[in-house]
């Protein structure tokens, strides 16, 4: 499952990162490579039954501040 799992990544990059590079697309490449580096640790990490936190705890405490505010403002 791992050796699929890298495959996987690695066309993922050699299709992705070659017209990211020739473009001067540097923002692009650093998104694309943040975003591809989690994705590679929770997909490694469900793959070999390794406990990762869970991202909607954090989700949930950036933005239960928003929304307690925009709720004030509607009533």
């Amino acid at each position: 499952m791992v050796f699929l799992l890298s495959l996987v990544f690695i066309a993922i990059i050699a299709l992705e990162a070659p017209a990211l590079v020739k473009g001067k697309n540097w923002r692009e490449l650093a998104a694309f490579s943040v975003l591809l580096l989690i994705g590679m640790v929770y997909s490694y990490g469900q793959a070999l039954d390794i406990p990762l936190p869970n991202p909607t705890k954090l989700i949930m405490v950036i933005f239960e501040p928003v929304a307690l505010y925009v709720e004030r403002l509607l009533t």
